[in-house]
Protein backbone atom coordinates (compact mmCIF):
# COMPACT_ATOMS: atom_id res chain seq x y z
CA UNK A 1 0.00 0.00 0.00
CA UNK A 2 1.35 3.39 -1.00
CA UNK A 3 2.44 5.62 1.47
CA UNK A 4 -0.01 9.23 1.73
CA UNK A 5 1.53 12.43 0.93
CA UNK A 6 1.86 13.52 4.39
CA UNK A 7 3.79 10.41 5.51
CA UNK A 8 5.96 10.21 1.90
CA UNK A 9 6.76 14.17 3.35
CA UNK A 10 7.44 13.40 7.25
CA UNK A 11 9.63 10.25 6.30
CA UNK A 12 11.45 12.64 4.18
CA UNK A 13 11.81 15.61 6.75
CA UNK A 14 13.43 13.68 9.07
CA UNK A 15 16.24 11.39 7.20
CA UNK A 16 17.79 14.44 6.07
CA UNK A 17 19.26 17.36 7.84
CA UNK A 18 18.55 20.88 7.87
CA UNK A 19 21.50 21.84 5.15
CA UNK A 20 19.89 19.11 2.86
CA UNK A 21 16.29 20.29 3.33
CA UNK A 22 17.40 23.90 1.83
CA UNK A 23 18.80 22.47 -0.86
CA UNK A 24 15.38 22.16 -3.18
CA UNK A 25 13.88 25.40 -1.83
CA UNK A 26 16.92 27.42 -2.27
CA UNK A 27 17.08 26.03 -5.88
CA UNK A 28 13.94 27.05 -6.51
CA UNK A 29 14.28 30.55 -5.47
CA UNK A 30 16.91 31.49 -7.00
CA UNK A 31 15.44 29.94 -10.41
CA UNK A 32 12.57 32.27 -9.82
CA UNK A 33 15.08 35.12 -9.25
CA UNK A 34 16.53 34.25 -12.26
CA UNK A 35 12.98 34.12 -14.20
CA UNK A 36 12.04 37.43 -12.70
CA UNK A 37 15.14 39.14 -13.30
CA UNK A 38 15.57 38.52 -16.98
CA UNK A 39 11.95 39.23 -17.53
CA UNK A 40 12.57 42.62 -15.57
CA UNK A 41 15.41 43.30 -17.63
CA UNK A 42 13.84 42.89 -21.43
CA UNK A 43 10.18 44.19 -20.56
CA UNK A 44 11.06 46.64 -17.77
CA UNK A 45 8.57 45.11 -15.27
CA UNK A 46 9.39 41.88 -13.42
CA UNK A 47 5.73 40.66 -14.68
CA UNK A 48 4.26 40.69 -17.58
CA UNK A 49 1.48 43.79 -16.76
CA UNK A 50 -2.41 43.58 -17.78
CA UNK A 51 -4.60 46.28 -19.37
CA UNK A 52 -5.16 47.22 -16.25
CA UNK A 53 -1.60 48.69 -15.68
CA UNK A 54 -0.29 49.42 -18.65
CA UNK A 55 -3.69 50.83 -20.50
CA UNK A 56 -5.61 49.99 -23.49
CA UNK A 57 -8.60 48.60 -25.35
CA UNK A 58 -10.40 45.39 -24.66
CA UNK A 59 -13.07 44.84 -27.47
CA UNK A 60 -15.61 42.02 -27.14
CA UNK A 61 -17.74 41.38 -30.46
CA UNK A 62 -19.49 38.39 -31.98
CA UNK A 63 -18.04 37.22 -35.37
CA UNK A 64 -17.67 33.76 -37.17
CA UNK A 65 -14.32 35.55 -38.87
CA UNK A 66 -11.36 33.50 -38.03
CA UNK A 67 -9.32 34.34 -35.03
CA UNK A 68 -6.05 35.04 -37.76
CA UNK A 69 -8.13 36.92 -40.10
CA UNK A 70 -8.93 39.50 -37.14
CA UNK A 71 -5.14 39.90 -36.25
CA UNK A 72 -4.48 40.71 -39.66
CA UNK A 73 -7.19 42.73 -40.37
CA UNK A 74 -6.07 45.18 -37.41
CA UNK A 75 -2.52 44.81 -37.47
CA UNK A 76 -2.08 48.75 -38.19
CA UNK A 77 -3.31 48.86 -34.45
CA UNK A 78 -0.79 47.82 -31.27
CA UNK A 79 -3.12 44.64 -31.17
CA UNK A 80 -1.54 42.35 -28.34
CA UNK A 81 -4.17 39.21 -28.23
CA UNK A 82 -6.94 37.91 -29.97
CA UNK A 83 -8.60 34.86 -28.25
CA UNK A 84 -12.46 33.25 -28.73
CA UNK A 85 -13.91 32.41 -25.02
CA UNK A 86 -17.17 30.34 -26.02
CA UNK A 87 -19.29 32.31 -29.37
CA UNK A 88 -17.19 35.78 -28.42
CA UNK A 89 -13.96 36.86 -29.45
CA UNK A 90 -12.00 39.43 -26.99
CA UNK A 91 -9.03 41.46 -29.08
CA UNK A 92 -7.36 43.55 -26.85
CA UNK A 93 -5.01 46.73 -27.65
CA UNK A 94 -2.05 48.45 -26.19
CA UNK A 95 -2.09 52.06 -25.68
CA UNK A 96 -2.91 54.34 -28.78
CA UNK A 97 -3.95 57.55 -29.48
CA UNK A 98 -6.97 59.37 -29.60
CA UNK A 99 -7.08 59.44 -33.32
CA UNK A 100 -6.92 55.54 -33.35
CA UNK A 101 -9.14 54.59 -31.03
CA UNK A 102 -12.06 56.53 -32.58
CA UNK A 103 -11.07 54.83 -35.52
CA UNK A 104 -10.86 51.66 -34.13
CA UNK A 105 -13.93 51.66 -32.07
CA UNK A 106 -15.82 53.38 -35.50
CA UNK A 107 -14.32 50.37 -37.79
CA UNK A 108 -15.53 47.71 -35.09
CA UNK A 109 -19.04 48.71 -34.21
CA UNK A 110 -19.60 49.45 -37.68
CA UNK A 111 -18.74 45.93 -38.94
CA UNK A 112 -19.50 43.55 -36.26
CA UNK A 113 -22.51 42.53 -33.64
CA UNK A 114 -22.60 42.49 -29.69
CA UNK A 115 -20.25 44.76 -29.32
CA UNK A 116 -18.49 45.64 -26.07
CA UNK A 117 -15.57 48.56 -25.90
CA UNK A 118 -13.48 48.91 -22.44
CA UNK A 119 -10.54 51.71 -22.17
CA UNK A 120 -8.13 52.29 -19.82
CA UNK A 121 -6.20 55.01 -19.97
CA UNK A 122 -2.29 54.84 -19.19
CA UNK A 123 -2.19 57.56 -17.00
CA UNK A 124 -4.68 55.69 -15.06
CA UNK A 125 -2.44 52.32 -15.56
CA UNK A 126 0.56 54.10 -14.42
CA UNK A 127 -1.56 55.08 -10.76
CA UNK A 128 -2.63 51.16 -10.46
CA UNK A 129 0.76 49.93 -10.95
CA UNK A 130 1.79 52.69 -7.63
CA UNK A 131 -1.21 51.31 -5.77
CA UNK A 132 -0.57 47.43 -6.32
CA UNK A 133 3.47 48.04 -5.35
CA UNK A 134 1.73 49.68 -2.49
CA UNK A 135 -0.58 47.11 -1.23
CA UNK A 136 1.75 44.24 -1.79
CA UNK A 137 3.95 46.31 0.57
CA UNK A 138 1.86 47.22 3.33
CA UNK A 139 0.50 43.44 3.25
CA UNK A 140 3.76 42.11 3.65
CA UNK A 141 4.69 45.05 6.70
CA UNK A 142 1.32 44.03 8.40
CA UNK A 143 1.72 40.41 8.05
CA UNK A 144 5.72 40.42 9.34
CA UNK A 145 4.24 42.83 12.48
CA UNK A 146 1.82 40.59 13.40
CA UNK A 147 3.97 37.67 12.98
CA UNK A 148 6.59 39.17 15.45
CA UNK A 149 3.91 40.03 18.05
CA UNK A 150 2.46 36.32 18.21
CA UNK A 151 6.52 35.08 18.60
CA UNK A 152 8.45 37.61 19.90
CA UNK A 153 11.21 36.01 18.23
CA UNK A 154 13.07 36.81 15.60
CA UNK A 155 14.19 33.72 13.82
CA UNK A 156 11.09 31.72 13.67
CA UNK A 157 9.26 34.95 13.10
CA UNK A 158 11.83 35.74 10.29
CA UNK A 159 11.34 31.70 9.22
CA UNK A 160 7.48 32.77 8.16
CA UNK A 161 7.98 36.05 6.14
CA UNK A 162 10.79 34.44 4.40
CA UNK A 163 8.57 31.46 3.49
CA UNK A 164 5.71 34.31 2.46
CA UNK A 165 8.48 36.50 0.40
CA UNK A 166 9.72 32.58 -1.54
CA UNK A 167 5.54 31.38 -1.93
CA UNK A 168 5.17 35.09 -3.83
CA UNK A 169 8.50 35.49 -5.91
CA UNK A 170 8.26 31.51 -7.37
CA UNK A 171 4.57 32.37 -8.24
CA UNK A 172 5.32 35.47 -10.28
CA UNK A 173 8.21 33.30 -11.81
CA UNK A 174 5.46 30.78 -13.04
CA UNK A 175 3.59 33.91 -14.01
CA UNK A 176 6.64 35.09 -16.56
CA UNK A 177 6.66 31.16 -17.80
CA UNK A 178 3.42 30.73 -18.43
CA UNK A 179 2.51 34.48 -19.78
CA UNK A 180 -0.02 34.98 -17.37
CA UNK A 181 -0.49 38.50 -16.94
CA UNK A 182 -0.71 41.07 -13.69
CA UNK A 183 -3.97 41.88 -13.42
CA UNK A 184 -6.14 43.05 -10.76
CA UNK A 185 -7.50 39.62 -10.87
CA UNK A 186 -3.98 37.77 -10.59
CA UNK A 187 -2.69 40.47 -7.80
CA UNK A 188 -5.77 39.31 -5.30
CA UNK A 189 -4.32 36.47 -6.38
CA UNK A 190 -0.76 36.66 -4.82
CA UNK A 191 -2.33 39.04 -1.88
CA UNK A 192 -4.29 35.91 -0.81
CA UNK A 193 -1.26 33.88 -0.81
CA UNK A 194 0.70 35.54 1.47
CA UNK A 195 -2.20 34.53 3.73
CA UNK A 196 -2.65 31.02 2.69
CA UNK A 197 1.59 30.88 3.16
CA UNK A 198 1.21 32.69 6.93
CA UNK A 199 -1.89 30.58 7.75
CA UNK A 200 0.52 27.09 7.25
CA UNK A 201 3.77 28.37 8.86
CA UNK A 202 2.26 30.34 11.52
CA UNK A 203 0.31 26.57 12.38
CA UNK A 204 3.84 24.72 12.35
CA UNK A 205 5.91 27.18 14.40
CA UNK A 206 3.35 27.31 17.07
CA UNK A 207 2.98 23.93 17.66
CA UNK A 208 6.80 23.84 17.52
CA UNK A 209 7.60 26.26 19.68
CA UNK A 210 4.30 26.61 22.13
CA UNK A 211 3.55 22.95 22.76
CA UNK A 212 5.16 20.50 24.92
CA UNK A 213 7.21 17.27 23.45
CA UNK A 214 9.75 15.92 21.25
CA UNK A 215 10.17 18.34 17.83
CA UNK A 216 10.03 16.29 15.41
CA UNK A 217 6.45 14.70 16.92
CA UNK A 218 5.34 18.17 17.21
CA UNK A 219 6.42 19.01 13.50
CA UNK A 220 4.76 15.41 12.29
CA UNK A 221 1.28 16.63 14.08
CA UNK A 222 1.39 19.93 12.72
CA UNK A 223 2.58 18.69 9.04
CA UNK A 224 -0.94 16.44 8.94
CA UNK A 225 -3.47 19.06 9.52
CA UNK A 226 -1.28 21.56 7.75
CA UNK A 227 -0.97 19.23 4.25
CA UNK A 228 -4.32 18.09 4.85
CA UNK A 229 -5.46 21.89 4.74
CA UNK A 230 -3.35 22.98 1.93
CA UNK A 231 -4.15 20.18 -0.79
CA UNK A 232 -7.81 20.63 0.15
CA UNK A 233 -7.90 24.43 -1.08
CA UNK A 234 -5.39 22.94 -4.18
CA UNK A 235 -8.38 20.13 -5.18
CA UNK A 236 -10.87 23.30 -5.08
CA UNK A 237 -8.83 25.24 -7.17
CA UNK A 238 -8.20 22.69 -9.75
CA UNK A 239 -11.87 22.30 -10.20
CA UNK A 240 -12.29 26.53 -10.41
CA UNK A 241 -9.36 26.31 -13.12
CA UNK A 242 -11.13 23.33 -15.28
CA UNK A 243 -14.30 24.76 -15.16
CA UNK A 244 -13.01 27.98 -16.26
CA UNK A 245 -10.62 27.11 -18.66
CA UNK A 246 -12.52 23.82 -20.37
CA UNK A 247 -16.11 23.76 -19.72
CA UNK A 248 -17.28 25.20 -23.09
CA UNK A 249 -15.59 22.20 -24.49
CA UNK A 250 -18.07 19.87 -22.79
CA UNK A 251 -20.84 22.74 -22.97
CA UNK A 252 -20.74 25.36 -25.94
CA UNK A 253 -23.42 27.79 -24.52
CA UNK A 254 -20.42 28.38 -21.60
CA UNK A 255 -17.63 31.12 -21.75
CA UNK A 256 -13.99 30.16 -20.86
CA UNK A 257 -13.52 32.55 -17.64
CA UNK A 258 -10.14 33.94 -18.35
CA UNK A 259 -9.97 35.82 -14.85
CA UNK A 260 -10.46 32.47 -12.95
CA UNK A 261 -8.24 30.26 -14.59
CA UNK A 262 -5.36 33.07 -13.67
CA UNK A 263 -6.15 33.16 -10.60
CA UNK A 264 -6.69 29.68 -10.10
CA UNK A 265 -3.32 28.88 -11.77
CA UNK A 266 -1.45 31.36 -9.65
CA UNK A 267 -2.70 30.29 -6.41
CA UNK A 268 -2.14 26.55 -7.86
CA UNK A 269 1.39 26.92 -8.49
CA UNK A 270 1.91 29.58 -5.28
CA UNK A 271 0.50 26.55 -2.96
CA UNK A 272 2.19 24.45 -4.06
CA UNK A 273 5.33 25.93 -3.55
CA UNK A 274 4.01 26.97 -0.29
CA UNK A 275 4.24 23.22 0.97
CA UNK A 276 7.69 22.97 -0.31
CA UNK A 277 8.75 26.65 1.28
CA UNK A 278 6.64 25.56 4.68
CA UNK A 279 7.44 21.92 5.17
CA UNK A 280 11.39 22.11 4.08
CA UNK A 281 12.61 25.59 4.33
CA UNK A 282 10.75 26.88 7.88
CA UNK A 283 11.02 23.21 9.26
CA UNK A 284 14.57 23.20 9.08
CA UNK A 285 15.12 26.65 10.01
CA UNK A 286 12.64 25.55 13.25
CA UNK A 287 14.89 22.78 14.05
CA UNK A 288 17.81 24.33 13.94
CA UNK A 289 16.61 27.11 16.23
CA UNK A 290 15.07 25.16 18.40
CA UNK A 291 18.18 22.63 19.01
CA UNK A 292 20.45 25.96 18.82
CA UNK A 293 18.09 27.11 22.19
CA UNK A 294 18.23 23.71 23.63
CA UNK A 295 22.26 23.35 23.86
CA UNK A 296 22.02 27.14 24.99
CA UNK A 297 19.73 26.53 27.54
CA UNK A 298 21.90 23.40 29.08
CA UNK A 299 25.44 25.54 28.79
CA UNK A 300 23.13 28.19 31.22
CA UNK A 301 22.02 25.26 33.56
CA UNK A 302 25.54 24.02 33.57
CA UNK A 303 27.21 27.03 34.36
Amino acid sequence: MSLSLTEQLDSFVRKHSDRQLMILPGAILLIAVLIIAFTWATTGAPVKLGMEFKGGTMISLTTDTPLTELKDKYSTYPITDVRQTGSTIVMQFGPMSDEEQNTLNKDITDTYENVEIRVVGPVYGKDLQKQAIKGIFFSFVGMSLVVFVIFRTFIPSGAVVLSAFCDIMTAVAFMDLVGVELSLGTLAALLMLIGYSVDSDILLTTRVLKRKGEIQENISNAMGTGITMTTTTLVALIAMYLVSTYSYLVIPSFSQINLLSDISLVLIFGLVADMINTWLTNVSVLRWYVKKEGTRGARRRRA
